[in-house]
Order: C-alpha cells, then structure tokens, then sequence
C-alpha cells in the first residue's frame, strides 16, 4: 500500500508541488504509512461487512430448509444478528486502527503495552464489567431468541418496536416517537407481542336486541371470507371468529371475536376486519350500541 501511495504522488507529480510549497511533510514516510493503515482498515472493514452479511445470511437461508420458519422470522434475525456483529466488529477494527495510527504517526511503542496487557486487563475488568455484563446479555438475548428488530415489545415498562440491538443497548421506538435506550445487562423481563404468532382479538358491542346467531354466522362468514384472499391469506393463520359472548346490559351485549395472524399483522387483520363487518351489519339491520358500556380496565 506505501509503495502504491509512492507511485501515486510521482505519476502525478504532487510532491513536485508540496516541495515548492513547503508541505513536504505531508509525503514523509510516516504519513504515508497513517494513510496506508486508515485507507486498509476501512476496505478491510467493509469487506468485513459484506462477507459477515453473505455469511448470516447463508446460515439462515440454510437453516429455514429443515425449519418451519415465516419469512418475516428470518429477515428479523437475520438482521438482528448481523447489527450486533457489525457493531462487534467495527470496535474491533477501530481500535487496530487507532493502535496503528498511534505506532505510526506517533511512534508509539506497542510492545510494553502488549507485554502488561495481564495487569491492564484485570485493572480494566473491574470497570468494564458492565460493558461485558451488556453484551453477553445481547448474544444470549439473540441467542435466545427473545426478541428481534421489527418486533413489538415491552421491556422494563418501555413498549414499542424493536429498532436495534448493539454490543451494549436495546433500542426502541413508542408509538409516540420517543426512543429508549435499555442497556442490556439491565433487561430482566420481556413481553414479546409478535413472537410466532400473533393474536387479532376485539369486541364488538351491538344492539342488546339484535339476534345473536344470525350476528355470529356474519362475524365468521366474513373471517372466512377475508382469510380466503390473497392480499391476506398469507397473514392469517386461523381466521377470525366469534369466540364468546361478553357482558349483557341494558344498554348493549358484548361480543368477543378471535383469530391468528402472522407476526405483526394483528393489526391490519383487526382494522380490516372491523371494516368489513361494519357494511355487513349495515346490509344486514344488526344495530350497534347506541350508548356502548366501556369495559372496565383490568
């Protein structure tokens, strides 16, 4: 790399004009070793990059052959695993580079360094126990299979989407916008709203009135029927259905309607279907609740 640096600047005669100039410096042997050491750790880190992604993703696309697993499962851990594997292996290339740039440009010896890395290491342990509390907790949190990025979650009373998982932190967004940062040593408890399967569950409160059987057979036709389309046959797994039948006043009766989606799609199955029995009960003269009870909160 020193000896292309060389070719470079007399092929285009940049040291003819540093010297006029008096910026000589900026070609002597040290400076070009500083620029050969940065300009080789950046290709070998993004080379690093892209054989750590062909790698994950091999392994994942070979293991989904022997395993029942939805695509939106693999692309999660296949991302997952990998930001947690670029952010180790950046920290590894960074401080090469920096120990290099220091022997270089500075001519620091590093053998003295190398020579008490013992004592150096048990000082550092004692302060970087967090740091390796964190990131043990992160490959076992992957490992584990506890959550990915893209999933819904909540973790220590912060409920949003997954964003990233790092060497030391979990990041995550709330419906509000606001991100949180849960070191991942700290993470005890997980509730993990998209994990295998999810679940599209509401209620519906119609008119006390209305007939009960002829209501149930619409609620479970139009499950049937929205299950059985395209658009959305791939993220349902059981189709929705009248389930039970919930508190009965005066004033409304409750009921309960039930179905299984693929991960994250709970909502989008919940709201479409919410649409459609709409028209249905329109079509159909089944009444809603004209002054519907809140349920109370459990």
């Amino acid at each position: 790399m020193d000896a292309l640096i060389h070719r470079l600047l007399n092929a285009t005669h940049i040291d003819e004009w540093l010297n006029e100039h008096g910026l000589s410096w900026i070609i002597s042997q040290r400076i070009i070793e500083t620029v050969s050491v940065v300009t080789g750790s950046i290709i070998v880190y993004y080379l690093g990059r892209i054989l750590i992604s062909w790698a994950i993703k091999h392994m994942f696309s070979a293991s989904a052959k022997y395993r029942s697993w939805h695509h939106k499962d693999i692309e999660k851990r296949q991302k997952t695993l990998s930001q947690l594997i670029h952010s180790f292996w950046r920290i590894i290339v960074i401080a090469y580079m920096a120990a290099m740039i220091a022997n270089k440009l500075f001519l620091f010896d590093l053998s003295p360094l190398f020579a008490s890395a013992g004592i150096i290491g048990v000082a550092l342990g004692f302060g970087a126990q967090s740091l390796v509390k964190d990131f043990l907790s992160g490959v076992f949190i992957i490992t584990e299979n506890q959550y990915r990025v893209g999933d819904i979650v909540d973790i220590m009373g912060a409920a949003g989407t997954v964003e990233r998982v790092g060497t030391r932190s979990t990041v995550i967004r709330d419906s509000d916008g606001n991100v949180h940062y849960i070191p991942n040593g700290t993470i005890q408890h997980v509730i993990n709203k998209t994990m295998g399967y999810s679940v599209s569950r509401f209620v519906l409160q119609l008119d006390p009135g209305v007939d009960i059987a002829n209501a149930t057979e619409i609620i479970n036709e139009t499950g049937r029927q929205l299950a059985g389309e395209t658009a959305w046959k791939k993220k349902i797994i059981d189709p929705p259905k009248f389930v039970a039948v919930g508190d009965i006043t005066g004033r409304s009766v409750e009921l309960t309607i039930s179905g299984k989606t693929q991960p994250s799609d709970q909502w989008a199955v919940t709201s479409e279907m919410r649409r459609r029995l709409l028209q249905q009960f329109e079509e159909h003269d089944i009444a809603l609740a004209v002054n519907p009870v809140t349920p109370p909160k459990k």
